[in-house]
């Protein structure tokens, strides 16, 4: 039990006096930069499912009008 203690005393310290922690403009202009970074992301898979479902119903209408 006591190295716990000790341990979370030596967390509890070096957050304080070591740890070097970002400036609040420097996480807006990453938040900024992950919020269209993920925007550029879910359009571009958006854009290939739908590129992949007109295929599939395009083939697939093609099959089936080569069966009947």
């Amino acid at each position: 039990m006591n190295g716990l203690i000790t341990y979370l005393k030596g967390s509890i310290t070096e957050f304080k006096d070591h740890v070097e922690w970002p400036k609040w403009s420097d996480l807006q202009s990453s938040t900024t930069v992950v919020a269209i970074a993920t925007i550029i992301l879910s359009l571009f898979c958006f854009g290939v499912d739908w590129v992949f479902a007109k295929a599939l119903k395009n083939i697939f209408s093609i099959l089936i009008g080569l069966k009947s």
